[in-house]
């Protein structure tokens, strides 16, 4: 586990005990990957920064139910506001956002260095991956990358919903396994 790991697991054990530093400080350093999760998938600042706020109460409410052994504290919170957003998506009305704020929003592109980190990532998690059969790991794709629900998944690849659950969650622990390596 690495030290940013293990600082956000501990942070979240102290955030079950309903330690109000350790919420500020778990927020401090969480917030700005959340905020981009929810900006990406809502494509609504305003929106974005609203679930965001729902985001970090379900975490307050819910970090006794953080489980390690299950996932990472960073995996365990990007599911939680993947969830929250896609949830609140699905409430949207028609219609879309509104574009000219596009323009507006800072860009928050990743410079050389993390773009060369970011690559030399992606290639481990793509060739962990590749040791995956080849629905699974494209389950797992389009379940983290696409935001598909469990349902769509059902429906794409024709098995029961509980089935696409263990295959995800199989997935998922084959994949730490092998990002451990």
């Amino acid at each position: 586990m690495t030290s940013d790991a293990a600082e956000l697991q501990e942070l979240l054990a102290r955030v079950a005990l309903r330690d109000r530093a350790a919420f500020r400080q778990l927020y401090h350093i969480a917030s700005p990957k959340l905020f981009g999760i929810c900006l990406r998938i809502l494509k609504d600042q305003v929106e974005a920064e609203d679930v965001l706020q729902e985001v970090f109460v379900k975490i307050w409410h819910n970090a006794d139910r953080y489980a390690s052994q299950v996932a990472s504290p960073q995996a365990w919170m990007n599911a939680v506001t993947r969830n929250l957003a896609i949830d609140n998506l699905r409430r949207r009305r028609p219609g879309g956002g509104d574009l000219d704020a596009a323009e507006r929003l800072a860009d928050d592109r990743p410079g050389p260095e993390d773009a060369a980190m970011l690559r030399s990532e992606g290639r481990r998690i793509e060739a962990c991956l590749a040791e995956l059969e080849p629905s699974r790991a494209e389950a797992v794709r389009l379940a983290y990358v696409e935001g598909e629900s469990y349902l769509e998944l059902a429906e794409r690849f024709g098995a029961p919903l509980n089935t696409i659950r263990s295959w995800l969650r199989r997935s998922l622990i084959r994949l730490r396994e092998c990002l451990t390596r």
